[in-house]
């Protein structure tokens, strides 16, 4: 059954479709985790007057971390679907018991 769907996502495109997609949105978190510490800076720096409570307006990379973790996820999951999709997998060949080998060219 995985077979016919490999085949399938192969033949239709969808496969290389859903790759493209996967690795822009891989791209575009890894860009959100150097974006979303400065927009969650500016945040609490515009709306601190608004609150009763004192917010802490110092800059933190620890806002990025989901990002990262997204990143991480969606690239990793791209790349497992890609070698299983459109790399054949590696065959091990019993090597000659007699030692010839003939070069190959």
């Amino acid at each position: 059954m995985l077979k016919r769907l490999k085949n399938a996502l192969v033949d239709s495109f969808v496969g290389a479709i859903a790759l493209g997609w996967l690795f822009a949105q891989g791209i575009l978190h890894f860009a959100n985790i150097f974006s979303t510490p400065f927009a969650d800076w500016v945040t609490r720096r515009e709306y601190r007057g608004l609150t009763d409570r004192a917010m802490s307006t110092n800059f933190s990379f620890q806002a990025g971390l989901p990002e990262l973790i997204r990143s991480v996820a969606l690239l990793l999951l791209g790349y497992g679907l890609l070698r299983w999709l459109y790399f054949a997998p590696l065959v091990n060949t019993p090597s000659d018991a007699s030692g010839n080998q003939q070069p190959l060219l």
